[in-house]
């Protein structure tokens, strides 16, 4: 399996291992921080002996990535579909699959049906296949799907998950609004999260909806479930600490008060009448604080599922990584994840 790296941050790091621990080849890498272009990926892993990659610079993929050969591009660049929108066309128009952590991409026809349908089209004209994937694959997506699958009837499923956004760079921080005093989280995170269905709705068709994690996830769990959404909504609050928090991702110190990042809710109904709920909660930790992953069932019988500290950037890349072979061999187009058989440990490829 011949592999492509496009971007080489701190995900990358565990992406790339993975893929040769595997057997996989990266046969290139691209990445924006020029702190990172000319240097060979081995130097970013800080794992292994030399692979002679040389970290490219992104701009030049258009121009180079049809040199690699490659069957597959793993994305570890933006968290939103329009931001990664270049990106997949490139991969797209040189006929290479690709399988991206961006959450929104999860389950994107949910929140910007255009441009996934845009990229649908280009990934069926060069017979490849572009998916998403990650922690949410699993954590929130099949083994919710198992779970129900042991209720005899479900009113409601319930979700709240934490993660520390320490641990995914300076993207996911100001997404989450990490940093923003009260004011500017109501202007900047607030307003537009905040949204009822028929907002939802408006701000898609003009292209600017920006969605939670949570968001996508309820329409991947609906997809997966068969169930039909006649409504969803969302609502984002801002998370703070009573003292001064530092952030290193940020590079900085978050005065007490201000944001440490935000607490999306999502709320979808169904016509068949279960209505899922899920919170994602993803700040700048305290030192005694941790990640938790913990999903309830309302219904016949009720059920909860906890998981306590789970590992999630090495959770994440180790998704995508095992999504691999799936996407390769996928039909052609932009297909989630719930369309493909249950993610599945691969020791090699």
């Amino acid at each position: 399996m011949r592999v492509v790296q496009i971007g080489a941050g701190r995900m990358s790091v565990y992406t790339m291992r993975y893929v040769i621990e595997r057997g996989g080849e990266l046969v290139a890498a691209y990445c924006r921080n020029p702190g990172h272009i000319g240097k060979d990926i081995s130097e970013i892993m800080h794992w292994g002996e030399k692979r002679n990659v040389v970290v490219q610079d992104i701009r030049d993929m258009a121009r180079t990535l049809k040199d690699a050969h490659a069957d597959i591009a793993i994305i570890t660049t933006r968290s939103i579909l329009s931001e990664l929108e270049e990106v997949f066309t490139i991969c797209g128009e040189n006929g290479v699959n690709a399988v991206t952590i961006g959450e929104e991409a999860f389950f994107p026809w949910n929140s910007n049906p255009a441009l996934t349908e845009k990229l649908d089209q280009i990934a069926k004209a060069h017979n490849c296949t572009f998916c998403g994937s990650g922690y949410q694959d699993v954590s929130w997506g099949s083994m919710i799907k198992a779970l129900c699958a042991t209720a005899a009837s479900i009113k409601t499923i319930r979700g709240k998950s934490s993660y520390n956004l320490e641990d995914y760079g300076m993207a996911t921080a100001t997404v989450h609004g990490a940093g923003l005093d009260p004011d500017a989280f109501e202007k900047q995170v607030a307003s537009v999260n905040n949204v009822d269905d028929a907002k939802a709705k408006e701000l898609m068709q003009a292209g600017n909806f920006l969605p939670s994690f949570m968001w996508n996830v309820n329409g991947w769990l609906a997809s997966a479930l068969n169930l039909t959404v006649i409504s969803q909504e969302q609502k984002a609050l801002a998370q703070t600490w009573p003292t001064d928090l530092y952030s290193k991702t940020l590079g900085r110190t978050i005065p007490a008060g201000q944001a440490t990042g935000m607490n999306a809710v999502v709320t979808t109904k169904t016509k068949e009448g279960i209505t899922i709920e899920t919170e994602c909660i993803g700040k700048v930790f305290a030192p005694e604080e941790f990640d938790i992953n913990q999903w309830s069932i309302e219904g016949e019988p009720n059920m909860t599922f906890v998981m306590e500290r789970p590992a999630t950037v090495e959770m994440t890349c180790a998704c995508v990584v095992n999504r691999l072979p799936d996407v390769i061999a996928a039909p052609a187009g932009f297909v989630t994840s719930e369309k493909m058989p249950d993610l599945e440990y691969h020791g090699k490829f």
